[in-house]
């Protein structure tokens, strides 16, 4: 059975866009306010920690400890429990970690053998390895509050 590797050209395509927005990005812009607390560094530290997971539960993964399903209930206490550290970051430093990061991990997961992705899959995607779709919600938010 094929496995489906679609998931590289959007990170590729999210990742690319990414790197665009920060080489643009002023220190100004990256420390610009967003909605709830947030600032656009530490929206981009927010990526960065989450795509640092997928990377440390791949790693836990291949030496044996299966990767537990994201629970919704607790990413809103992760993400709030996070955001003072991210805030505290300096701004060019987060968006720095954030490309580097986002490489990383799009590196990795492209990599993966044909095996881990499709047993990703049977164990209902613990592992998101379409980090394009986190990047691309915030993404848009960012360049939104940076047009007006």
């Amino acid at each position: 059975m094929a496995v489906d590797r679609s998931y590289v050209a959007k990170n590729d395509r999210e990742r690319a866009r990414l790197e665009a927005l920060v080489a643009r990005c002023s220190d100004a812009d990256l420390a610009r306010e967003m909605p709830a607390g947030w600032t656009v560094a530490a929206v981009l530290g927010h990526l960065a920690f989450w795509d640092q997971r997928i990377l440390t539960l791949l790693d836990g993964w291949e030496r044996g400890t299966p990767p537990p399903l994201e629970q919704a209930t607790d990413v809103d206490w992760i993400n709030d429990a996070g955001k003072p550290l991210l805030r505290a970051l300096a701004p060019r430093t987060a968006a720095e970690v954030a490309i580097a990061i986002a490489r990383a991990v799009d590196r990795r997961v492209a990599a993966l053998p044909d095996e881990l992705v499709a047993k990703n899959a049977a164990a209902g995607s613990p592992l998101n390895l379409v980090r394009a779709e986190h990047r691309q919600e915030h993404l848009d938010e960012i360049e939104r509050v940076l047009s007006r």
